[in-house]
Formats: C-alpha cells, sequence, structure tokens
C-alpha cells in the first residue's frame, strides 16, 4: 500500500488580508492560511537571501543537525556537527545535504539583521524575544511535530521553496505520536507513508503547500507540522501566546512536567527509553484506533 497518499487538502492562500479578516477566518476558528505579500514591505523582502546571511554571519560558527533519529547519544538539541556560517553556505549551493541550522539566534549575533523585519500588525499577541532562523539544505527534513509552548506561529520563508504539511491537534491520535514528546514517529516518511506498517496514517486529514521566498504560512495553536526543503533556503518564526487557555495550560503542563520527566528517564534508561516510547506510540495508536496488527 506503499503508493496511496495521505489525506492532504491545500492551505488557503490569499495575497494580503486584514487584521479583522485574519483574526474572524484563521485565527478564531484555527485554521491555516498562506500570506503572500505580508511582508514585502519589510528590508528583509528584498535583501534577505543565502548570499546575504554569508556576507553578514560568514564568520560565525553555527550549530548543524541532521536527520538521524533521537538516541540516548545526544542530548536534547545537542548539535551534530558545527561550522563557519560562510562553509555552510557553500555546502547548501553545492547541492543537497541533510545538515540544517533550526532554533538559532542568529540575530542576536548579528544585531544588523534586527533592522530588516518588524512585528506585523495582525492582532496576535507576539512574544518579543528575537525570532530564531532556521536553514536547511536541498531534500533536508524536518520531522512531524507540534511545538512545546502551542504559540500561534507566524512562518516566514526566504530563498527558494519549501514544503509544509500540517495536521490540526484533532488528528494526533492518527499519526502514531511518540509519548512524553512532542513528535510522531520518526521513521514516517510522510511524503510517501508506508501503509502497511502504519495503517492508522489513513485516517489522518491535514494540509499541504510549498512556501516560496517572502511568503507567510500561518499555524494555529498545537498543529503538527513537517518541513521539507526543496531547495537550500532558510526561514524565520514569530510567535504568539496561546489565545485557548486549555491549550495554555497544556503548555505550561509541557515546559514544567513532561519535558524533565523526559529528561530524567533519558538519563535513567538511556536508549531503553527511548525505544520504548516507540513502541507504545504504535501500540496505543492501534490500540485507540481497533487496528490489530
Amino acid at each position: 500500500m506503499k503508493n496511496e497518499k495521505m489525506k492532504l487538502q491545500q492551505i488557503p492562500r490569499v495575497k494580503r488580508i486584514s487584521k479583522a479578516d485574519f483574526i474572524r477566518d484563521y485565527v478564531q476558528p484555527q485554521k491555516p492560511v498562506v500570506i503572500e505579500r505580508l511582508i514585502d514591505d519589510w528590508p528583509a523582502y528584498e535583501k534577505w537571501n543565502l548570499e546575504y546571511i554569508k556576507e553578514v554571519a560568514g564568520d560565525k560558527t553555527v550549530p548543524l543537525y541532521d536527520n538521524r533519529p533521537i538516541s540516548s547519544k545526544y542530548k536534547f538539541n545537542e548539535a551534530h556537527a558545527k561550522m563557519k556560517m560562510s562553509e555552510y553556505i557553500d555546502l547548501l549551493k553545492a547541492g543537497p545535504t541533510n545538515y540544517r541550522i533550526f532554533l538559532y539566534h542568529l540575530m542576536k549575533e548579528v544585531p544588523s539583521l534586527q533592522k530588516d523585519f518588524k512585528f506585523p500588525d495582525v492582532g496576535l499577541r507576539f512574544l518579543k524575544q528575537l525570532p530564531m532562523l532556521f536553514f536547511g539544505g536541498e531534500n533536508s527534513k524536518v520531522f512531524m511535530h507540534y511545538d512545546i509552548d502551542y504559540a500561534n506561529i507566524l512562518h516566514f520563508h526566504f530563498h527558494g521553496k519549501k514544503q509544509c504539511i500540517l495536521f490540526p491537534p484533532t488528528q494526533s491520535k492518527y499519526l502514531y505520536k511518540v509519548p512524553h514528546a512532542l513528535i510522531a514517529r520518526e521513521d514516517i516518511n510522510f511524503n510517501d507513508p508506508d501503509f502497511d506498517q502504519f495503517p492508522v496514517l489513513k485516517k489522518a486529514e491535514g494540509y499541504i503547500t510549498e512556501l516560496n521566498h517572502g511568503e507567510t504560512l500561518y499555524m494555529p495553536e498545537g498543529y503538527w507540522h513537517h518541513m521539507t526543503y526543496l531547495t537550500a533556503g532558510f526561514s524565520m518564526s514569530l510567535r504568539a501566546t496561546s489565545r485557548n487557555l486549555t491549550n495554555f495550560s497544556k503548555a505550561v503542563y509541557n515546559l514544567i512536567f513532561m519535558r524533565h520527566f523526559d529528561n530524567y528517564m533519558r538519563k535513567l534508561r538511556g536508549q531503553k527509553w527511548i525505544d520504548y516510547k516507540n513502541e507504545q506510540a504504535v501500540k496505543r495508536t492501534h490500540k485507540r484506533n481497533d487496528v490489530s496488527l
């Protein structure tokens, strides 16, 4: 059954949108949207590409991550390699690579970049810390996950194309969520799923889009997201606090309890804990959906 596809509809697109329409049509009903020209008045819209980043930040040493599965060998968010930004951008331009940068405070390292963007007036309560940047090489992927703080996210893409697959929180029961974590099973290929191994995925209904340079994706609270860099490029996210009290409570639980419990169990049991969680992701999903294999 590997040739079957997931149930994914295209994310709606608008060229521009008023604050009132954005809140009414997308934030309140918690639906995603791509806004194509939200940031065309930012200096970043014209300036930001890989060559510009190399010019202003080439001497910075950056942390790199690849597509290897989570294991007990590395601490959570521990980098797999490091190199100068100039070398990394040369690597990106040379061809496909799995190396990515994520959650990196480049604007703190290079303050001049802070002049190139502004917080959009769209009715969201943005967290005003400096936004982080995400870089990826052609064909590199960010595994399916949702964010620990249940934020409303505006995700801006620069240089090239990026595929985004989203699922609302209501679909979690179909996605083989790993317990005590924010991820789905990492061995699921959401671009070409194996329904023999993961049959419940056939029930999941989500969204898909391709982001181009300068476009903005709105991801509502707790939405699952899987990213594939179709070409080398980079993105930036602005985060806004949860409007839903239940989601705010889940975020507090994740930050105060779940994250620390999982870290403790990793130290205590190592790889056995990670293997156990992956097994439970399948068992619980199949039990919840009355599947027997």
